[in-house]
């Protein structure tokens, strides 16, 4: 068994709780978390801290919350406790050189993607949008270009055809933390070996923007049913609808036909939309402002028709 490794951890959001849980059960040091400030969220825009920072203050343990890492002091901070190692999960601050260089093993990232594939900061959205089959995650060093360090060890998972972007960062967050957890113990025997990224395989998973969160009913019925898939929960994908966005949370693919955005009929659950080239259904719908729905509630509320249009 490796010995225990001396760890600052540094995340966010939800999918960074299962790594820093793994790496407490096996037995590691972790001095210090280091995690996002508290930002206002939800319709009061009240305060809310990371999840990881719940996470760490569950298990006693000091957080640091700078607003960059460059600021005054967070250097004497992080190098207090003599970190052997720093571990990152989407904490979604750049680490500067002085911080990269300061644990002896250096700063090793969880990235959820198979790189060089989908390096940024939206992996498993791209990856569903683009209509990939399988995905993965990688532990790799932090190094000064994006995503682009070398690479310690890979594990890969498919993507079931009933996967969003929900399920989907469930199920890598949790293979992210088991495939850190080897390879720090790989790290802690001296076995780790840095494998170059080959930077001409190298795809982007930029942020999301709101252009690609829009619908549009035309084209390739597969690709809007993908780019649903890829937004869903969050952001959402949408279709506008009154001066306001209809947000389109669940779709399938149909095998009739008809013209982009004019609607085909209504079945028991769904509105069957046009995309010119074919059609899809839009299972579930959420009106701004309200609940979700079906998308057969959502068109007998608005006294939808067949032949009338969608978006």
């Amino acid at each position: 068994m490796a010995k225990p490794l001396r760890i600052i951890f540094m995340g966010s959001p939800a999918f960074a709780v299962p790594s820093l849980e793994r790496l407490l059960a096996d037995g590691h040091a972790i001095p210090l978390v280091v995690t996002q400030p508290d930002r206002p969220a939800g319709r009061g825009q009240h305060l809310r801290p990371p999840p990881v920072k719940l996470a760490a203050e569950r298990h006693g343990i000091p957080v640091l919350q700078p607003e960059k890492l460059t600021q005054p002091d967070v250097l004497a901070n992080l190098a207090a406790p003599k970190p052997d190692v720093i571990a990152v999960a989407a904490f979604g601050q750049f680490l500067p050189r002085t911080v990269r260089e300061l644990p002896p093993l250096g700063c090793v990232n969880v990235h959820a993607s198979l790189l060089p594939k989908y390096r940024g900061a939206a992996p498993i959205a791209w990856a569903l949008i683009r209509g990939e089959t399988e995905t993965g995650v990688t532990i790799m060093r932090i190094t000064e270009g994006m995503d682009a360090g070398p690479i310690l060890l890979r594990r890969a998972i498919p993507i079931a055809p009933g996967d969003d972007a929900g399920t989907l960062h469930d199920r890598l967050a949790d293979l992210g933390a088991s495939t850190l957890s080897d390879a720090l113990a790989m790290l802690a025997r001296g076995e780790g070996v840095w494998i170059p990224q080959d930077d001409a395989q190298a795809t982007l998973a930029p942020k999301l923007r709101d252009e690609d969160c829009r619908l549009d009913l035309a084209g390739d019925p597969a690709a809007l049913v993908n780019r649903v898939r890829g937004l869903t929960p969050a952001p959402g994908a949408y279709l506008p609808w009154g001066g306001q966005r209809l947000k389109v949370l669940r779709a399938q693919v149909r095998s009739s036909s008809g013209p982009s955005g004019t609607i085909l009929g209504v079945d028991g659950q769904a509105i069957v939309c046009g995309t010119g080239t074919g059609s899809v259904a839009l299972l579930e719908v959420q009106p701004e402002g309200r609940r979700r729905m079906t998308g057969a509630e959502f068109a007998r509320g608005q006294r939808l028709r067949v032949g009338g249009r969608l978006g």
